[in-house]
């Protein structure tokens, strides 16, 4: 998920129900061992070593055992990475984001490319493609032309560095998979937030991609999001919160944190028919094989 744009508002994608009254989350029942594949402390309140400990505190409590924080900008990745570094239960993924692609020079390239090879980045990502927010504010979006090359350049870092791709696709499938044909999925390739329809997921299926599903899968109207989730292989299916977006049911609109995949957990259990515990050791273990990170132990 992208940032927040000034003067732009919510999407409907990220699960904002204007006009009517929130419900402040609480904590979901406990459940280990889980994984949030993908998540943005920084926007959490992990800004700083004391927020990162109380914000993995809070997850820890509901049987989080890590995350993956995602520095998508220039000016994000320090933070994620010091966000790893400080804390033992945090792993960090970096990149730029696609909308922001025309945001990023040749010294920051490589910065990111130095960071991406540090012990506790697990991923280049999220990077990929968003022509969502071309149609909707051109004038502070990269042209295609720009998330296209720079797309390219972050597979074939990923390659270098032999490290998964972790990748954003918003209202561009068809020139994601064109583009990942013609240059060459990295072994590990994830679709972070899945939110395409059935003909994505076959596409991603076959090309023996991951994904990571997050609050989304929980609302309501998203039963075609929950048949994917039942035909994906099981042994290539992660949860993710991609907070402080898309909070899961019931508490759609709030604020997301990682303490709240839990509840997405819980509802694709159900879904894929497995019990909550079995569904959670699922995909947990995924994820620690994709980011080559040790099961969680108590």
């Amino acid at each position: 998920m992208g940032r927040d744009r000034p003067g732009v508002g919510p999407s409907p994608a990220l699960g904002v129900r204007m006009g009517k009254k929130r419900r402040e989350p609480v904590p979901a029942d406990p459940l280990f061992p889980l994984i949030d594949g993908h998540t943005h402390l920084d926007s959490c309140g992990g800004t700083d070593p004391d927020g990162v400990h109380a914000v993995m505190d809070r997850a820890e409590a509901v049987g989080v055992a890590a995350v993956v924080t995602v520095g998508c900008h220039v000016c994000t990745l320090d933070a994620a990475v010091m966000a790893a570094e400080t804390d033992n239960r945090v792993w960090a993924a970096v990149a730029q984001h696609p909308m922001d692609a025309h945001e990023i020079d040749d010294a920051g390239r490589e910065r990111l490319a130095d960071l991406v090879r540090h012990p506790r980045v697990v991923a280049v990502g999220e990077c990929g493609l968003d022509y969502y927010w071309l149609q909707h504010d051109p004038e502070n979006t990269a042209t295609q032309e720009q998330q296209e090359e720079l797309f390219r350049w972050h597979i074939e870092l990923a390659k270098e560095v032999d490290k998964p791709l972790m990748i954003h696709t918003r209202d561009a499938d068809e020139d994601l998979i064109r583009i990942i044909d013609e240059a060459g999925a990295p072994e590990k390739t994830i679709i972070h937030c899945f939110s395409s329809g059935l003909d994505m997921a076959h596409q991603c299926i076959d090309r023996g991609f991951y994904a990571t599903f997050g609050g989304a899968t929980t609302f309501k109207a998203n039963e075609e999001l929950r048949e994917v989730v039942r035909i994906f292989p099981r042994n290539r299916i992660m949860v993710e919160t991609d907070a402080p977006y898309l909070t899961p049911e019931p508490f759609r609109g709030s604020k997301n944190e990682p303490q709240f995949v839990a509840y997405t957990a819980y509802r694709l259990a159900e879904v894929t028919g497995l019990s909550a515990a079995e569904f959670a050791e699922l995909t947990t273990r995924n994820a620690c094989r994709v980011y080559g990170i040790p099961f969680p132990e108590k």
